[in-house]
């Protein structure tokens, strides 16, 4: 029952917020009482936070939060919560909402995939958990981690040292989900072996990538050129996962993103998958969600024609 309520009713609390009945817990027995449908919902609540606390997996007030959110949608949220991605130093990487569930069942059912979606939804991070994934399973040989090495306001000839001093602050994310998945020791080893590569993606040109698993990030500051240039690289028993934020384009004024037009181009071509997350999937600090949310509102709300006859 503690486990199920938290300590000190912690889950308790937000289960009486969330849910239209009314909750009663005498010793190890909970009643709902309200509406047939409000009852039942309550219920499938409390049987899918049962069924994972079963799994030996704890709840989190994070997770209670997810679980009340997905049964209001008629999905499974113990299936979701409970799938494991990858374990390592007593961490499991598992999603944490219906569309990342999505998303990593289209990494493994197809051989491209795109992962768009705003900041802290955990496109990169999942990608590069399910790439740790396949070459710990030799699945693949090798890891290519590869984004553009486009600034946000700023100038990388004004950044001190070489070329390669001056890239590696753009490649930084990627070391950091690496050093999350992988012992400390083996990072420096497999990146000097060149089982897992991070380089930008310049120096993608001209190469086959056979044997690998292949993740583009930031990819809504890639050109339609660069796009184009980055897909064709795909080699046998390869696969290549493409993520960005078509919101935070950096690109020069006057150059298309090619993500952002990818979806019109790529439609309906067989073994590539689109997978679109959103403010719902953030997995940050919850007000992350509620920041991305609020700059949703405001853009579609500047874009409205009752703003632009306004501005007018």
């Amino acid at each position: 029952m503690v486990s199920v309520l938290g300590p000190r009713d912690e889950f308790l609390r937000i289960l009486e917020s969330a849910l239209e009945a009314d909750i009663h817990v005498r010793g190890n027995e909970i009643t709902f009482v309200g509406d047939p449908a409000a009852v039942t919902a309550a219920a499938d609540v409390l049987t899918e936070l049962i069924t994972i606390v079963r799994t030996g997996q704890g709840l989190t007030t994070d997770a209670v939060e997810r679980v009340v959110g997905m049964v209001s949608h008629d999905v499974p949220a113990a299936e979701v919560l409970t799938h494991n991605i990858l374990s390592t130093r007593g961490k499991t990487i598992r999603p944490k909402t219906l569309n990342q569930k999505r998303y990593v069942d289209a990494i493994d059912n197809h051989t491209v995939v795109f992962g768009i979606g705003p900041a802290g939804t955990g496109k990169t991070y999942l990608a590069v958990a399910k790439a740790v994934q396949a070459l710990q399973a030799k699945q693949v040989n090798r890891i290519i981690l590869t984004r553009p090495a486009i600034e946000a306001g700023e100038r990388l000839g004004f950044l001190p040292g070489t070329l390669n001093d001056k890239i590696d602050p753009y490649l930084r994310p990627l070391y950091d989900a690496l050093h999350d998945m992988l012992d400390v020791e083996s990072v420096p080893r497999l990146l000097t072996a060149g089982t897992i590569e991070v380089a930008p993606l310049a120096y993608m040109r001209g190469r086959t990538l056979n044997d690998a698993f292949i993740i583009l990030d930031e990819a809504q500051n890639t050109s339609m050129e660069q796009m184009k240039m980055f897909l064709t690289r795909l080699g046998f028993n390869s696969k290549m996962v493409v993520t960005g934020d078509v919101t935070q384009i950096d690109l020069p004024t006057g150059t298309r993103s090619g993500l952002k037009l990818i979806e019109d181009v790529l439609d309906g071509v067989h073994d590539i998958a689109f997978c679109n997350l959103t403010s719902h999937d953030v997995v940050r600090h919850r007000l992350v969600g509620r920041i991305v949310a609020a700059y949703d509102r405001y853009e579609a709300t500047r874009n409205s024609p009752t703003h632009d006859r306004k501005t007018r």
